[in-house]
């Protein structure tokens, strides 16, 4: 038996990458998930490659930066599948790659209030419905900058989001226990994605300093990328009930690229 059979996910950001790799994993498990991200045509697309390999999927859009929006969201995710029981905030953006001096208070602005806010927006919303529930399991995707790499140039307002992200996670950790609510974060490393289609990098060769790797970076993988999949994968044991005993715990899935840097 599959399993999540029953369950109802929400998955941020899901039209692509690590969103969409992990609401198809989630949906292969027995969940009934709702793909949602900013851009119908590609959240239509995963709904669709759901529903035809015999899994249950309903395609969204929203702003996670707006309030009314992601109240709306889960409202609406509720009434269509009557419960939820996972959440995964995943959606966020690189922003601008800047030197703090020539970074806008707009660009700041951007980048916090999509990956920060929006994970607050998040979970500040679905917690209510994971309680009636009795219980569930958010996963916040972070990632090694912030955490643990802080060599990527002008990366300050992307770094605190990702920081702050699994400062939250931890903290939420003994808030929502008591509710029978687990949380936990995952912090990739360089995986194929589309993220870097939505970064702007700037002036670089004034903030960055040249880092030196030892020979072959990514030791797990001789320096390729991982896939989106590595990454859902290890969403979908913190989804389940195989990881019912892990909470606040903050897991890099890097092969090992953070600890060279």
């Amino acid at each position: 038996m599959a399993a999540l059979n029953g369950k109802v996910a929400l998955v941020t950001g899901a039209g692509s990458g690590i969103g969409k790799a992990t609401a198809t994993a989630l949906a292969r498990e027995g969940a009934a998930v709702v793909v949602m991200s900013r851009t119908q045509k590609e959240v239509d697309a995963t709904a669709a490659e759901i529903e035809k390999a015999g899994g249950k999927a309903w395609a969204t859009t929203a702003d996670i930066s707006d309030d009314a929006a992601m109240k709306k969201l889960v409202a609406d995710s509720v009434e269509r599948f009557g419960q939820l029981d996972i959440v995964v905030a995943n959606a966020g953006i690189n922003g601008v790659w800047a030197p703090i001096e020539t970074l806008t208070p707009e660009e700041w602005d951007q980048t916090i209030n999509i990956n920060l806010k929006g994970t607050y927006l998040t979970i500040h919303h679905a917690v209510p419905e994971l309680e009636k529930a009795g219980g569930g399991a958010i996963v916040v995707v972070s990632s090694i900058n912030g955490t643990r790499t802080f060599t990527s140039p002008g990366a300050s307002a992307y770094s605190a989001t990702k920081a702050a992200q699994v400062a939250m996670t931890q903290q939420l950790a003994l808030e929502l226990g008591q509710r029978k609510i687990r949380i936990n974060a995952v912090c990739p490393g360089a995986i194929e994605s589309q993220i870097d289609d939505n970064t702007e990098e700037r002036d670089s060769d004034k903030s960055g300093i040249p880092v030196e790797f030892p020979e072959g970076d990514i030791p797990l993988t001789g320096g390729e990328p991982g896939k989106a999949e590595d990454v859902a994968d290890v969403i979908l044991f913190l989804c389940s009930d195989a990881s019912r005993h892990v909470t606040g715990t903050p897991v890099w899935i890097d092969g090992g690229q953070s600890l060279l840097r």
